[in-house]
């Protein structure tokens, strides 16, 4: 049975518990010893003695905001458990709390030498500054990114066309807000046309969320209105709470979030006002079931894939430094995915034509903008 325990961690020099071990999924009969630490955890994936030598080791650096947000970092985990249990890799885990500890944990990694890692993986694009500075640090070291580009000869960067998924949520959106339409706990008030937006921090990044969601509203009826609100971070869901209250009071009836774990206090919202939500990254109608009663679908991103695909190419020696790869609808990098309870209540013109425009996009006949203020 695979065992995985949370060693407390202060920066750098509280990580010396990353002696080598063999990774995988935690058990989910309850096999698993928990200590948590307050300033970012390290986990230790171990294996039972007697089994063979790992094919890789590999580190993994979260983004803050930690396992268990049903979004961007367990999609992420979900990568490295496949490549553990299709490769035998082994894997250790950082979960910073803060921006501050990214450079620290990532150098942990790096300089290990029992195990000495193969790959170093950072979740987010707020690792990338600090990525910068270790890589040209750690020459030798194999390192991946998801959601930026590193200019690094040791760094495979993977990044996404967020803003083409959310503009198929917009798409379905902008068609729902326009009609009589309940369904689980919520419902739809037409006469308003109003939707929203909830981002995490302000960036490029989680800007693209919000053109491609604006645009694909516009797209389906230019005459409704949407409203944005970003909280300053992708783990405050009372924060989260609070601004999609404030849309859903002010006639909003569908809240889209591109947030992270914030994105649970968007849930909430929904659920107390009867109205939907959509989520993000992952389906989190699964990831989050006692909220799939709003949860009209998801914009899902495979970070999954990214970080798989990165762990594939160092156990099969391919690993390619200074590339990016760009994961979009054509490569089915991100997509639309209705709720478990909901989808099927979604109307199949409105279904019809989010799948039209998701082809016109890959096409070419329809250009997403990146920046909300193109639309």
């Amino acid at each position: 049975m695979d065992r995985r325990k949370f060693i407390k961690a202060t920066g750098l020099a509280g990580a010396v518990g990353l002696a080598g071990c063999t990774g995988g999924p935690s058990d989910e009969s309850g096999g698993d010893e928990t200590t948590e630490g307050t300033s970012g955890d390290t986990t230790e994936s171990e294996q039972t003695t007697g089994e063979s030598e790992p094919a890789a080791q590999v580190g993994v650096v979260y983004a803050t905001g930690g396992l268990g947000d049903g979004s961007f970092n367990d999609q992420a985990q979900q990568g490295v458990q496949q490549a553990a249990d299709e490769f035998g890799v082994a894997y250790n885990e950082a979960q910073p709390d803060e921006v501050s500890q990214f450079k620290n944990f990532q150098q942990q990694f790096a300089s290990s030498t029992n195990p000495n890692y193969d790959l170093v993986s950072c979740i987010g694009y707020l690792q990338a500054d600090a990525l910068s500075e270790t890589a040209s640090s750690y020459p030798d070291q194999q390192f991946m990114i998801v959601d930026s580009a590193v200019d690094a000869d040791n760094v495979a960067s993977y990044v996404f066309k967020e803003h083409e998924g959310s503009f198929l949520a917009g798409q379905m959106a902008g068609l729902l807000t326009t009609q009589e339409f309940s369904a689980g706990d919520g419902e739809t008030k037409p006469d308003q046309k109003t939707v929203g937006f909830v981002g995490g921090e302000e960036g490029g990044l989680i800007a693209k969320f919000e053109a491609g969601f604006a645009a694909g509203v516009k797209n389906a009826d230019d005459s409704v209105e949407v409203q944005s609100s970003y909280v300053g971070s992708f783990n405050d869901p009372s924060a989260g709470k609070e601004a999609a209250l404030s849309m859903y009071n002010s006639g909003a009836d569908i809240v889209y979030h591109a947030a992270g774990n914030t994105g649970t206090g968007v849930f909430q919202a929904a659920q107390e006002q009867g109205a939907f939500a959509i989520g993000v990254d992952r389906d989190q109608s699964l990831t989050k079931p006692s909220f799939a009663g709003v949860i009209l679908g998801s914009m899902v991103k495979r970070v999954d894939t990214a970080v798989y695909n990165s762990i594939e190419s160092v156990v099969e020696d391919s690993f390619e430094g200074g590339s990016t790869v760009t994961l979009g609808l054509e490569q089915e990098g991100v997509a639309l995915v209705y709720g478990d309870s909901l989808g099927s209540e979604v109307p199949s013109d409105v279904k019809d034509s989010v799948e039209s425009v998701r082809q016109e996009i890959i096409d070419g006949d329809v250009s997403v903008p990146t920046d909300p203020s193109e639309v």
